[in-house]
């Protein structure tokens, strides 16, 4: 991965040395304790169960509403990208309102299906997910982030996706990478974002109190799960024919990896066999595997440095919770 670490350095967009300093201190403060600060689901449960204790707790963890609103960020990200890759659209401006500053979209475009299958797949996602959207704009409120700005375009050489392919290997400077361009690209493309969502809800479960939340982010965590479960079940099917397609998913895995401080937790689809292959990847005790906010955030962000933005989320995501690790 030397080669493809070098590259993704030009992908990184760090703060200035004094910028970076000082939102890392008032990170530590959240990260302290012993938490592991997942993202969404887990957060999004305490969320709603309000309830702030002391100045002690505060500084140790985000607030309810700090981590819904990170997980609302990327649940935006998502379905922009479905949404895009099914309709020609994006989401109605209606969905996308906020606090804070609302973003464009670098947008995608209608991908050409040929096989039936994997469209019916791309429909059923894309409504998931703004019904998703829809879920946490709801249980947030007034509270809930305007959508900031999304880079899911698939024809600038310099854009996220052709990035985050480059970091992987996929294609060569100066080369785009369209996840909209075919069946096969855009299941590559759906893979870089669905095994995220399930390890960063994972990693919010430890936080949640409330019974009622904790049955929604259970919900969503499985909605997660069959998403990530059924892309990578397609990647490794079509791979048995097109070799190629699996050494790409495995690539991106490896690039992932890379990127998210987390040890050796990402998992391509093959296993350590011949002819194995690896749709769930869990660890040693049959477990899925966790991410905190700001490890999912280097992934998003696709750098593996302390940044406010990058990739995916040019300016950054809406909310408090916006540095990676």
């Amino acid at each position: 991965m030397s080669e493809s670490s070098n590259k993704s350095a030009s992908l990184i967009e760090i703060f200035d040395r004094r910028a970076t300093r000082r939102l890392q201190r008032r990170q530590f403060f959240r990260n302290a304790g012993g938490l592991s600060l997942g993202l969404v689901g887990g957060t999004l449960i305490s969320a709603c169960g309000g309830g702030s204790g002391s100045l002690a707790s505060a500084q140790s963890a985000p607030t309810d509403a700090e981590i819904l609103n990170f997980a609302l960020n990327l649940e935006y990200l998502e379905s922009q990208f479905y949404t895009y890759a099914t309709t020609g659209a994006g989401l109605a401006a209606s969905m996308t309102a906020g606090v804070g500053t609302m973003g464009a979209v670098i947008p995608g475009q209608q991908v050409p299906f040929q096989d039936p299958v994997v469209k019916a797949y791309a429909n059923e996602i894309a409504n998931d997910e703004r019904e998703h959207v829809t879920f946490l704009r709801s249980a947030l409120g007034s509270a809930a982030v305007a959508m900031p700005a999304i880079d899911i375009g698939g024809t600038d050489p310099n854009g996220a996706f052709s990035n985050a392919a480059r970091a992987a290997g996929l294609v060569p400077a100066g080369t785009p990478f369209n996840p909209y361009a075919n069946d096969n690209n855009f299941l590559l493309g759906a893979y870089i974002f669905e095994d995220v969502g399930v390890t960063a809800y994972k990693g919010a479960s430890p936080l949640i109190t409330n019974k009622t939340f904790l049955e929604a982010a259970a919900g969503i965590l499985a909605a997660e799960a069959y998403h990530a479960g059924l892309v990578r079940t397609v990647l490794y099917s079509k791979g048995i024919d097109m070799t190629g397609l699996v050494t790409a998913a495995n690539a991106i895995s490896a690039a992932r990896n890379s990127l998210d401080h987390n040890g050796h937790d990402d998992q391509g689809i093959t296993g350590a066999s011949a002819g194995t292959s690896n749709i769930v990847p869990l660890d040693s005790n049959g477990l899925a595997f966790s991410r905190s906010y700001s490890n999912v955030l280097n992934i998003v962000y696709l750098t593996s440095s302390a940044a406010t933005k990058g990739g995916f989320f040019p300016n950054g995501v809406n909310g408090s919770l916006n540095m990676s690790a």
